[in-house]
């Protein structure tokens, strides 16, 4: 019987979560919009950079 290994890529999620966090205080997204931004936050960004 052949053994699996498994690895996770702990750094791609904390990159994203990072980026998310940023985006929620740079832009100083409401609640409900940070909860957007969880999916949006390119969207947010574009719209706050592209002025």
């Amino acid at each position: 019987m052949s053994k699996i290994k498994v690895e996770t890529q702990v750094l791609s999620g904390g990159v994203w979560f990072a980026a998310w966090l940023f985006t929620i205080g740079f832009l100083k997204l409401s609640f409900g919009q940070g909860v957007l931004a969880i999916v949006l936050w390119p969207y947010y960004l574009g719209v706050a950079f592209g002025v």
